[in-house]
This record gives structure tokens, C-alpha cells and sequence, in this order.
């Protein structure tokens, strides 16, 4: 099951159906802890999946940083591509915020797009595609095309600071941020923390169920912990990889 947040919703979900293996995109334990104790919300959901022995995994900025993750997602609806345009054909795409090597990605991109667009374009984009009636959007003193949009899924602040760019695209800065980048004449369009992530999974689910199966069928030597017996159990499975529909945004507007 893929969820963006484990809540105490998603918990349910997976116990009521036949779940073995949960992904949450964000870690449910964020800060060291010394305990794990039933009297943290998040916490009781990670020791009552633990109990009926369904494991946890949280790849949260691996799946930021890797290409053809999240950013790249978010590249793709910022040049246009997700309007039935070929890849690649609107405008090229470059990391930020490299991790150990290019091969590896980085937590943001930088999209160059092939022809300049205005701002309400670009924001009638992001809106269509993250399925959102509105979106913050922090207007520069002087009206300009857009050619340069840096983008973060989640909180960009730190990632996007002082990146040569028309538009920030992010899901939440902080105030200051927000204030430095439009002063510095730049647009900033914020969309809510996990409205920039949590459409990503259905894209995800296809592809991770095809390389599972792949994985299972060629007979790779996923753990070597495995006995032959249990391997087989495995390959005999009928895997399937969902969406959580419990897991949504926490916040509404009103």
C-alpha cells in the first residue's frame, strides 16, 4: 500500500484489507525518539502494523532526489507534458540540490522551458494536474515571462534559496522566504506541503508493481536472508500494489 502519510486512517485501511508491505513517502518518526510508546498517535500506528506484521518502509528524499520521481512529475506538469506533449518536447530539465553525482539526482529541478509563458499559464497547469481550485502565488513587483521554474515537492525554502529562477514551485516556504523571493523579483506558487507529492503515487504504483513482478519472476536473490522455500512462496504470490484512499491532505480550506 502507498500512502504520502501514515495516519490513523491509512492504519485502519491497511488492517481492515489484506496489506503486507506499507510505503508512506513521510518517515511517521521525524525526530530521535528514545521509546516507542502507544501514547504518540503516529507511533501507535507503526507498533499495530508491527504487531500484525506488516512492515514500514519510507523512501521520503530518495524518491524526491531519483529521476522520474516526484520532481520529475512536477517537471513534466510545469513544461507541459502532461497536456499530451511528447517528453522532453517544451523544455529541458536540470537537478538542484545534487546528491552525491548527476546519476544519482538531486532534491529539486530546474526546468528551462522551450518558449516563455505567462504566469497564469503556468498556474492553470499546476491547478489542472494537482487537481487544486486555488494555490498561493506571490507576484513580483514588475510582471515578466516565465522561462526558469525551480522546483521542490513538499517545503522548498532551503532548496530553492537564491536559485536564478522566474518562478518557485513548491508546496509551502516559510514567510520570510517567501518575502526574499518575491523582492528578489521572482513569482513563488505554493500548493500545500503534500498536494505536491501525493499525486505522484498513482503514477508510482504501475511501476513499482512491474518491477516487483520482474524482480519475483527472474528469480532475483532479493534478500539472502530467503531460504529457496520462502523464495518460492513469494514468487507465487499474487502481488498487488494499491493506493492508500484514506491517506489525504490534512488540512481543508473553508
Amino acid at each position: 500500500m502507498l500512502t504520502i502519510d501514515l495516519t490513523p486512517a491509512v492504519l485502519a485501511e491497511a488492517l481492515a484489507t489484506p496489506t503486507a508491505f506499507v510505503i508512506a513517502y513521510h518517515p511517521p518518526i521525524f525526530k530521535p525518539i528514545s521509546s516507542l510508546t502507544l501514547s504518540s498517535p503516529l507511533q501507535t500506528s507503526i507498533l499495530l502494523l508491527a504487531a500484525q506484521g506488516i512492515s514500514v518502509f519510507t523512501p521520503h528524499t530518495a524518491l524526491d532526489s531519483a529521476w522520474e520521481g516526484i520532481n520529475d512529475w512536477l517537471a513534466k506538469i510545469a513544461i507541459g507534458v502532461t497536456e499530451g506533449r511528447s517528453p522532453g518536447a517544451g523544455g529541458s530539465v536540470s537537478i538542484l540540490g545534487e546528491m552525491k553525482g548527476p546519476d544519482e539526482g538531486g532534491l529539486g529541478r530546474l526546468v528551462l522551458l522551450d518558449e516563455p509563458v505567462e504566469i497564469d499559464v503556468l498556474i492553470s497547469r499546476i491547478k489542472r494536474h494537482l487537481n487544486l481550485h486555488q494555490v498561493e502565488v506571490g507576484f513580483p513587483a514588475t510582471a515578466k515571462p516565465i522561462r526558469r521554474v525551480a522546483i521542490c515537492a513538499g517545503a522548498g525554502g532551503s532548496v530553492l534559496a537564491g536559485v536564478d529562477a522566474d518562478v518557485y514551485f513548491t508546496g509551502e516556504m516559510a514567510h520570510h522566504e517567501v518575502l526574499a523571493a518575491v523582492a528578489s523579483g521572482r513569482y513563488v506558487v505554493l500548493c500545500g506541503h503534500t498536494n505536491t507529492e501525493r499525486g505522484y503515487l498513482p503514477e508510482l504504483a504501475p511501476r513499482l508493481s512491474r518491477t516487483i513482478s520482474e524482480l519475483i519472476q527472474s528469480g532475483s536473490d532479493i534478500d539472502t536472508g530467503l531460504s529457496e522455500d520462502e523464495k518460492d512462496q513469494i514468487r507465487n504470490m499474487n502481488l498487488e500494489v494499491v493506493v492508500s484512499k484514506a491517506d489525504e491532505h490534512p488540512l481543508k480550506y473553508m
